[in-house]
């Protein structure tokens, strides 16, 4: 039965329309992210400026409403989560008028993209249409099995480990169960690393939506300096190790499926610490990165003989060109990696998402959507 009065239907109304225009404006970051290149950033601008001018405008009229009895703490989450929306439209729409100059205001933007997406995660209860940022396409009509009741004696959602989701401290890591976890049952551990000057907690929201959706805990750590210790593997290397081993001692996370990836910087140090001897990793999976010299000097090509590696670059990728990738797969290749080499004709040097699904059906076919 609809509430008849009317500052009810109104508040709900005001309520719609900024959770429709946030969704919508973040979808089509999304989609911007994914083709991030020089030449494209002014046409991508000029699409992103209406969207944000629109999310703008549905905040005001929801912002003079005094909300009713009880909903103010509901509003005042949407609206700052769609402030934070906002505020990476206009950011990257900002870079995208300043031509390639433009791109770490970009950069800027997609991080508090991931911002606004961790402010919203606590709505999709209230606001169910939320929830379909949170998980695949399959499960957009049944969001409420994706967070049935907690098991007893897990701690499911998300965590903060060592003052991780601070963005103003390095070294620490967030890491995320799936609701959906039973206690006791070995479940998969994916643990994504961020490129330069990146942030864990914002990396997380990359691979957020398939850990909710096919049931593996995710780990993202953040490096202690501004990226990853590339030139001394063993700095960053250990942190991740006693990362790993933390996890592993007090949750299900079987120790036969952990998966390593990462993007840039995060990509070439993957291959660094995940060819380590008594690495704890079982797969990798290095997305526009390159293959470091230290992997020569420190015999990491002989570990490489039969490791599932699964490497993704970017035809058009403008910081480390695709001949470096060919080079990497060549040398992968020879040292008998059981290789899956993607080179993608439209990719530039930005994150491939709609690679997720097919790195964790190739590293572990139990995470099919079908077998979810």
């Amino acid at each position: 039965m609809t509430d008849p009065r009317p500052e009810i239907t109104a508040f709900r109304d005001r309520m719609a329309a900024v959770g429709a225009a946030t969704l919508t404006g973040l979808h089509a970051l999304e989609v911007s992210g994914r083709h991030l290149h020089p030449p494209n950033l002014p046409k991508l601008a000029e699409r992103l400026k209406p969207l944000a001018e629109r999310l703008a405008e549905a905040q005001q009229p929801l912002r003079e409403l005094p909300p009713p009895e009880g909903a103010d703490g509901i509003r005042d989450a949407l609206l700052r989560g769609a402030e934070r929306a906002e505020a990476a439209l206009r950011g990257f729409v900002d870079g995208g008028t300043a031509g390639q100059a433009g791109v770490p205001r970009i950069i800027e933007a997609m991080q508090e993209n991931a911002r606004a997406q961790e402010a919203l995660y606590p709505l999709r209860f209230a606001l169910p249409p939320l929830g379909r940022l949170f998980a695949e396409e399959p499960w957009h009509e049944r969001l409420s099995e994706l967070d049935p009741d907690p098991p007893e004696g897990l701690s499911v959602g998300l965590h903060a480990g060592a003052q991780g989701g601070d963005r103003d401290v390095r070294g620490g890591f967030v890491f995320y169960v799936p609701e959906r976890a039973r206690a006791g049952e070995p479940i998969p551990l994916v643990v994504a690393l961020h490129g330069g000057f990146g942030h864990g907690a914002d990396f997380l929201w990359t691979w957020l939506r398939e850990a909710r959706s096919r049931r593996f805990m995710l780990l993202a750590p953040t490096s202690r300096s501004t990226t990853w210790s590339l030139q001394s593997p063993d700095a960053d290397g250990k942190a991740l190790r006693s990362m790993v081993t933390f996890l592993t001692e007090r949750f299900p996370v079987d120790p036969a499926r952990i998966l390593l990836t990462g993007l840039s910087d995060g990509a070439t140090f993957s291959l660094l610490v995940g060819l380590a001897e008594d690495a704890p990793y079982t797969a990798l999976a290095p997305l526009s990165g390159v293959l470091h010299p230290l992997n020569h000097a420190g015999g990491n090509l002989t570990r490489a003989a039969g490791r599932p590696i699964y490497l993704v670059h970017g035809a058009l990728d403008w910081m480390f060109p695709v001949s470096l990738a060919r080079m990497a797969r060549d040398e992968l290749e020879k040292a008998g990696a059981a290789l899956v080499y993607r080179e993608i004709q439209d990719l530039s040097h930005t994150y491939a998402r709609e690679e997720n699904a097919r790195i964790l059906e190739w590293f572990d076919p139990s995470l099919s959507l079908d077998a979810s």
